[in-house]
């Protein structure tokens, strides 16, 4: 009988525990309030530019990598054997930064090796500065983003001290945690955002200074081709 007893309040005291809840992405944004909402709105903003910038960089630097292993030595038949047009013509259907730089060697060839190797140079600035287009709004992004969240932080935390001074002291646990609620959610929001940005920008940076030493190394092969006897 005893054991039928605490069946039965085992089973009422298991009837009355709450459910427990879940908190999807939309609540905890929603639930800061409109303050929680805007920041935000403004770091979701910026992870998309973010976002788009990486990808549409990262296929930009791709494409630059990209060069045909004998194209170095199919250049260098056509100029030991004077025929300039055709290397001109390789490099023209060949898009990519080494051909670039090597097709502006080419139509210096004739003046002295210096005038070649400065022409060069500022044809290299040229494509890295093309390489670099935007990366430096994705810096800004990763240095701005955990700025913005802790924005939210001191605002939610503003919200909450003034409730606890408009409330002589007694302010309702449920209000204080609304600001509360807001400094959290915008922190993590700023940090995650901001943590993306930074990881992108840094393998974008990696990814050109590859693409940048290529065409450093292609250059000085093509130096030391017009030094080669005749």
């Amino acid at each position: 009988m005893l054991l039928f007893q605490d069946l039965i309040e085992e089973a009422q005291i298991g009837e009355a525990l709450p459910e427990e809840k879940t908190l999807s992405i939309i609540d905890l944004i929603v639930g800061g309030g409109a303050g929680s909402i805007i920041i935000i709105s403004v770091l979701f903003v910026m992870l998309f530019v973010a976002l788009y910038i990486y990808f549409e960089r990262i296929f930009a630097i791709k494409a630059a990598s990209k060069i045909d292993k004998n194209f170095m030595n199919q250049i260098r038949d056509h100029v030991s054997n004077g025929k300039l047009e055709a290397a001109k013509l390789l490099c023209a259907q060949t898009d990519s930064p080494v051909a670039r730089l090597t097709e502006k060697g080419i139509s210096r060839i004739g003046k002295p090796l210096e005038d070649i190797n400065k022409a060069i140079e500022n044809a290299g600035t040229l494509e890295v500065y093309k390489l670099e287009k935007n990366v430096s709004i994705l810096a800004t992004v990763a240095g701005a983003a955990p700025m913005i969240g802790f924005l939210g932080t001191v605002i939610g935390m503003i919200l909450a001290f003034h409730e606890m001074a408009s409330s002589g002291g007694q302010a309702e646990m449920g209000s204080l945690a609304s600001g509360i609620y807001t400094a959290m959610t915008t922190t993590v929001a700023g940090l995650i955002v901001g943590i993306i940005a930074y990881i992108g920008y840094n393998h974008l940076v990696n990814r050109t200074d590859k693409v940048v030493h290529s065409m450093e190394a292609n250059a000085v092969d093509f130096l030391d081709l017009l030094n080669e006897p005749l």
